[in-house]
């Protein structure tokens, strides 16, 4: 990156010298070339363009530059040369050689001959979805109605010999087409680009959105993949994937980036199982919950390189430097502590451990805008399941992870799903390829026949983590996934990790997909949203969504369902799931109007808050409101690699903004 840099700077050099054509004057038609200038044709000398396949070339070009020096001191040719880097290696050969027929057109005869339009808008069809996914404007040079003409008018096509060699190599091919995925360590920049080109690339299924900002500003972006992306639909349960919650511990962020160019990439080729999986569900995959943590930990790392470096130091400090996140707080520590509300409540009848308000006082401490954008998200989708991933440990824990006794670290503490998560742990522990072997290096701890999954509580006590948080304010349930000993693992060591954990990411995936489902309707067929779907003898009941729809993960086996909603009857069914169950079992409900009545044993629940009562005190609207410029206008972030076009100091080109 920094000898890319200062290439940029070298060729940046005068980039605010006068241009002879803007794109606004090409628009109104004002860069005809002067009658005093007469084209003439040169040898080819540009070197970013010397794989055309002519070799002698006209000044002026297609937009009007008059010779070598106004073609390099543009930006058009800047863009050219750093192709490369900003897309990430895709579509930069057939951009840049589109590209050099307009800055640098061949010359035949003495005559220019222009590129073909059909040429131009292959590229841009194959190649559009890489702009979109940095948020870059399609170059205007590469206008196909503009700078290009028809097979009628003489046009050659800049792409024959690329085409030419890219037959030979695709030739030599046997194998079926499968995916392919750089495994290196992605920057946030990096990382951004990744999953913005990739949900360009698969636009028809997947989309990014950002739940919130860190400490430093820094997006956190989610890619989502569903049939229908950006909408929930009725009876399609949603999952969602966290990643680097600890900002030191990598590799769950890296398996997420490459979880999501994988999904992409074998739904286009037509892997039947992908396709089945993201038809049926709704997933959302966040690599970075902490990535100013990550940066802070990557920079150490870096620093282990330097031979003057103290080795031990940063050997010890991998453990601590860059967990928390820029304000020193620890994210898995900073959600309310539920729990020891939940086990409050065991002294009152009828007592339910779902659903717990947010209690005001939580607000009076120091809440990370990570934590509170996760739980914002939380709030506002469906989750049904959710997996969290960490380093340090090769396990999979799961709720309570805060013990049921405040003076017992290591104490057995189950929630009324115990069965539910065990199940859920299992499916991820036994499709790795050694977390479920009780023979497997333990990284110093000793869990003799736990194959590699235990309660939380039990392992070590936390108060304030984000999976008690979930089964407890939502109806999602999540689980803990230790995805080994090294928090930071070498970079030869992602390929193994991904393949030691692939099946186990796409079998948590659709293990959403077991229990029951259905929907909870009045008598005029319309969905009743927040009805409760209780099952007899788990005191964890599930609340439908917003159409009435509802999932509820359940083991095999025998169960009474009771649905009720305020105002409307109570419905009472008897389901039986057998184990060879491969989906949901559809479980519908009708409920008919009544007078209401209160339930008087809700008197006897502590706590005067609603559920609905989410940052009463406003602590984080400055979040949420769009910085003004000076005159009130919303200011525009500019994108990441806006600092390519402005290392000289001169006026960057805005017409590569999107907005």
């Amino acid at each position: 990156m920094p000898s890319m840099l200062i290439l940029i700077s070298i060729l940046a050099t005068g980039f605010g010298a006068p241009r002879r054509c803007e794109p606004e004057d090409e628009a109104l038609g004002g860069c005809r070339i002067p009658n005093e200038e007469n084209p003439a044709c040169t040898d080819m000398v540009l070197a970013y363009c010397q794989d055309v396949p002519y070799s002698h070339i006209m000044f002026p070009n297609i937009i009007g530059h008059r010779n070598r020096v106004e073609v390099e001191m543009g930006a058009e040719y800047l863009l050219l040369s750093v192709l490369h880097g900003l897309l990430n290696g895709e579509c930069s050969d057939e951009l840049r050689l589109l590209g050099c027929s307009v800055l640098a057109p061949r010359c035949h005869a003495g005559h220019m001959l222009k590129p073909c339009r059909s040429s131009c808008e292959a590229v841009r069809r194959g190649c559009s979805h890489a702009f979109e996914g940095i948020d870059m404007a399609w170059p205007y040079f590469l206008d196909c109605d503009r700078f290009f003409v028809s097979n009628q008018e003489g046009c050659y096509d800049p792409l024959s010999e690329f085409k030419a060699r890219q037959e030979i190599t695709f030739a030599n091919f046997t194998d079926e087409p499968s995916t392919i995925i750089q495994f290196t360590y992605h920057s946030n920049a990096q990382m951004w680009s990744t999953l913005k080109r990739t949900a360009a690339k698969c636009s028809h299924i997947s989309r990014t959105y950002t739940i919130g900002r860190s400490v430093d500003g820094k997006d956190l972006l989610v890619i989502e993949f569903s049939d229908n992306p950006g909408q929930h639909e009725l009876l399609e349960p949603e999952m969602k994937y966290v990643g680097n919650m600890h900002g030191n511990e990598v590799l769950g962020r890296q398996l997420l980036i490459y979880l999501a160019e994988y999904l992409c990439s074998e739904y286009l080729l037509g892997n039947e199982r992908i396709q089945k999986l993201i038809n049926t569900t709704r997933i959302h995959i966040l690599p970075s919950m902490n990535p100013d943590g990550y940066e802070l930990a990557a920079a150490e790392v870096a620093d282990r390189s330097d031979p003057e470096f103290n080795q031990e130091g940063p050997i010890f400090n991998g453990w601590t430097n860059g967990r928390r996140n820029a304000q020193n707080i620890d994210l898995n520590r900073n959600f309310p502590a539920l729990t020891s509300i939940a086990y409050s409540r065991r002294r009152y009848r009828r007592f339910r451990v779902d659903h717990i308000p947010i209690p005001d006082s939580y607000w009076f401490g120091k809440v990370a805008p990570e934590t509170y954008a996760v739980m914002k998200w939380i709030r506002s989708i469906p989750f049904v399941l959710s997996a969290s991933l960490h380093g340090g440990e090769l396990l999979v824990s799961y709720p309570y992870d805060f013990s049921r006794h405040p003076h017992e670290e290591k104490m057995l503490s189950p929630t009324p799903d115990d069965q539910v998560f065990k199940q859920l742990a299992r499916i991820y522990a036994d499709a790795h390829a050694e977390m479920a072997s009780n023979n497997t290096n333990r990284c110093g701890g000793s869990y003799t026949n736990k194959r590699g999954i235990i309660n939380g509580a039990e392992w070590y006590s936390i108060a304030g983590g984000m999976a008690d948080f979930n089964y407890l304010h939502s109806n999602c349930f999540e689980l803990t996934v230790e995805l080994g000993c090294d928090k930071f693992p070498s970079e030869e060591q992602l390929y193994p990790e991904w393949k030691r954990n692939k099946e186990s990411l796409l079998s948590y995936m659709e293990a959403v997909h077991r229990g029951i489902k259905g929907v909870v309707r009045d008598e005029h067929g319309n969905g009743i949203e927040g009805a409760t779907i209780s099952v007899k003898g788990i005191r964890h009941d599930i609340t439908t969504a917003e159409d009435g729809d509802y999932w509820r993960l359940l083991t095999p086996g025998t169960h009474i369902l009771t649905a009720t909603a305020s105002g409307y009857s109570k419905v009472v069914k008897r389901i039986n799931l057998p184990r060879t169950m491969t989906r949901a079992g559809r479980v519908d409900f009708l409920l008919k109007k009544v007078p209401y009545t209160p339930d008087e044993d809700d008197l006897y629940i502590p706590g005067l808050e609603t559920y609905e009562r989410f940052d009463p005190y406003n602590q984080f609207e400055s979040y949420t409101q769009s910085e003004l410029g000076e005159n009130g206008e919303e200011r525009l972030e500019k994108p990441w690699w806006w600092a390519y076009f402005t290392q000289s100091g001169n006026s960057a080109p805005t017409w590569l903004l999107r907005n």
